[in-house]
């Protein structure tokens, strides 16, 4: 008994000092409406607790992934983009390259092999990104939706600190990134913008998630999505989110939205994922409620985060653009850029 005793206590040792280790510091502020002065919350209610993962790891049935995906890299995207025009490329899971009004914008880049705190274990890729690495042009901005290990890639902010890019996430993650060595984050509250250069802007905007890097971390810091305003129009990055009131509210306060980048997988099961992640169905909704004129499809293909298969979010998105008719909705190839209208 004492055995077991001493066996357990070291146990809990080792894991408080694990959790610490990798935890997000704790922002400090005011309360606000989606803030208790201690955790951050959506406007609507959908949770995803411990149990209900717990029961999902037990009764998970996978769809099928192939080991590895080969496919050769995109080409080297253009250095600028200027004069009104506005090109997207998709290079692999949320990681889109936004040109637009001389300024080059990256959103939650990973080009690591897994998103896990190791790198010896956790998700790991299962294509390479569609652009690679050195054939960026020079990056201006970073933009972090939130602090998972998918969109929020410590290796792949370090080896973008040659490029000085401006660095943009929500309250609370700065201090992560510089308890990382990664300093100068620019922290932003939802509705609350920050100047970039060239007359564009960007303003976070909310999100029906949550943020963790560890076990006692839950809900720390805040996530949400952003939306670039220039001379070139409004462009929308939604982040990580699950069906919510704030779609009406983007195309409310913004009016026209000219590109929106929508997430589509990690949605199944559903009964798990729905606060979370929107179904590829609810991604065309999310289109028609925003009004946008263009969308394009994101998270899905590289890491296999839920029980969808490989193909499934893209199976399921196509079958929806049909049935309701919206063919302005894009699926890019991983390293495909085109000039959105």
């Amino acid at each position: 008994m004492k055995r077991v005793a001493l066996f357990a206590a070291g146990f809990g040792v080792a894991f408080f000092l694990l959790d610490r280790k990798f935890a997000a510091p704790r922002h400090r502020g005011p309360v606000t409406d989606h803030f208790d002065g201690r955790r951050f919350h959506n406007h609507q209610s959908g949770w995803q607790s411990e149990g209900s993962f717990l029961k999902w790891q037990l009764t998970a049935k996978r769809g099928p992934w192939r080991e590895w995906i080969d496919s050769p890299p995109g080409p080297p995207p253009p250095r600028r983009v200027t004069d009104g025009g506005l090109r997207i490329t998709f290079i692999n899971h949320a990681t889109t390259l936004i040109q637009m009004d001389g300024l080059n914008i990256l959103t939650d880049p990973i080009w690591s092999d897994r998103c896990s705190p190791v790198s010896w274990a956790g998700p790991r890729r299962h294509r390479a990104p569609g652009v690679r690495f050195e054939d960026l042009p020079p990056i201006d901005a970073v933009l972090i939706s939130h602090n998972h290990y998918d969109h929020l890639d410590l290796p792949t902010l370090r080896r973008l600190s040659k490029h000085q890019p401006k660095l943009v996430s929500h309250l609370g993650n700065g201090a992560l990134l510089a308890k990382n060595g990664i300093h100068g984050a620019h922290e932003i509250d939802w509705w609350t913008e920050t100047p970039l250069a060239n007359g564009v802007r960007v303003t976070s905007v909310p999100a029906q998630h949550f943020s963790a890097r560890a076990l006692s971390d839950r809900d720390a810091n805040l996530w949400g999505g952003f939306v670039i305003s220039g001379p070139s129009g409004n462009v929308y990055f939604a982040g990580d989110t699950g069906w919510g009131k704030h779609f009406d509210e983007i195309r409310e306060r913004f009016g026209v939205i000219r590109l929106a980048l929508l997430p589509i997988g990690a949605y199944l099961p559903r009964w798990f994922m729905k606060p979370a992640h929107i179904s590829p169905a609810e991604a065309v909704d999310a289109h028609i409620r925003l009004g946008a004129g263009t969308s394009v499809a994101m998270h899905f293909g590289t890491f296999a985060l839920g029980d969808d298969g490989e193909r499934e979010p893209v199976d399921d998105l196509r079958r929806a653009i049909e049935e309701k008719k919206q063919k302005s909705f894009w699926i890019l190839e991983e390293g495909e850029g085109r000039e959105v209208p």
